[in-house]
């Protein structure tokens, strides 16, 4: 599971759009009825679900996604002059904050290994715009936030170590040095319905995304499977970006609903603040891989207005001289007022 994955991820999408649609699905796209409500989402990414203490070691992200109502102005102002780029459907849009945490192989060591993983932390708050119809979703999303100690990786790390009871890492001070943090997200995903068996619906979501920015920049692309019931209430489970990530909305149309998934994803990085090191400052860095790949699976529940979703991620060597592949946990709640 090395650089083959994103060759998966793109042939994945080839057989995914190839697929014959029902009869009943060959519809004009329309967009969803509308949404009242707004759906606030956690997510968190831990690597303790893994087995392990090391490389993207937890990460975490509160995000609000709007009703399908109206824009604030200087939203609505960027949304006319983006239909170019989003096309047609519902409106969502969207705030979030989070933090992402990274950590070397061995963590109790004071002088790290210049040929691991830098210590690095990225705190930031977000902003989205989302067009979704019953087929597709667009999503456009601003990140600003800041890389380096600012960011609070040492303060939250060691002290839930303390907390569990668990030692505290010893490297931050070689951690990469503060710098301003921009990010730019273009996604967009299909739905493609496979039919149904009995009570069974069974569909796949190809995705492509773009990323850029001081923070990273990537091309990706990727697909989730899915088998269950009631798939219309959403694109996928949420996860934290860069990944094959769902949707933080949910738009359940019965009071239960639920499927099993997996996927594939696969992204080439042109940039990663987190392995090529500060931007204009001397740090910490490591020989990037051009190619990253993801595996992953997992389950997903929703009942009267909650979503509650586990996902299991292998995820491909991202530097060369990385210790294997690393598996991480995901789990997230979403609840729709």
């Amino acid at each position: 599971m090395r650089s083959f994955l994103p060759v998966i991820s793109v042939l994945s999408i080839t057989l995914c759009l190839s697929q014959p649609v029902r009869a009943q699905d060959a519809q004009p796209d329309q967009a969803p009825p509308p949404d009242p409500a707004g759906t606030l989402t956690f997510s968190l990414d831990n690597d303790m679900f893994g087995g392990s203490d090391r490389y993207y070691t937890n990460g975490f992200q509160f995000a609000w996604r709007s009703p399908s109502a109206d824009l604030p102005r200087p939203l609505a102002w960027l949304n006319e002059r983006l239909d170019w780029l989003m096309g047609p459907g519902a409106l969502r849009w969207g705030l979030a904050f989070g933090q992402n945490i990274y950590t070397p192989q061995d963590t109790q060591t004071i002088y790290p290994d210049p040929n691991d993983r830098p210590y690095a932390a990225y705190l930031y708050g977000a902003v989205s715009l989302t067009r979704i119809t019953e087929r597709t979703s667009n999503l456009l999303e601003l990140q600003l936030g800041v890389v380096g100690p600012s960011a609070l990786g040492e303060f939250v790390q060691n002290n839930y170590h303390d907390l569990i009871g668990v030692d505290q890492t010893n490297g931050w001070h070689s951690q990469l040095k503060d710098e301003p943090a921009v990010a730019v997200l273009y996604e967009r995903k299909w739905r493609v319905p496979f039919g149904e068996v009995g009570p069974l619906e069974f569909e796949a979501i190809p995705a492509v995304s773009v990323g850029l920015g001081n923070v990273q920049t990537y091309a990706g692309a990727g697909s989730l499977f899915r088998v269950g019931q009631g798939l219309e209430a959403d694109f996928g489970p949420p996860r934290i970006r860069p990944a094959l990530a769902g949707s933080a909305w949910i738009q359940p149309r019965r009071d239960f609903s639920w499927y099993i998934f997996g996927g594939v994803d696969g992204r080439a990085v042109a940039h990663d603040i987190f392995l090529d090191g500060n931007t204009w400052r001397d740090s910490r860095s490591v020989d990037r891989r051009p190619l990253v790949g993801e595996l992953q699976a997992g389950v997903a529940v929703l009942w009267r207005g909650v979503r509650l979703a586990y996902t299991q991620v292998w995820r491909s060597e991202e530097f060369y001289g990385q210790n294997g592949t690393q598996s991480f946990g995901s789990i997230s709640a979403s609840f729709r007022f």
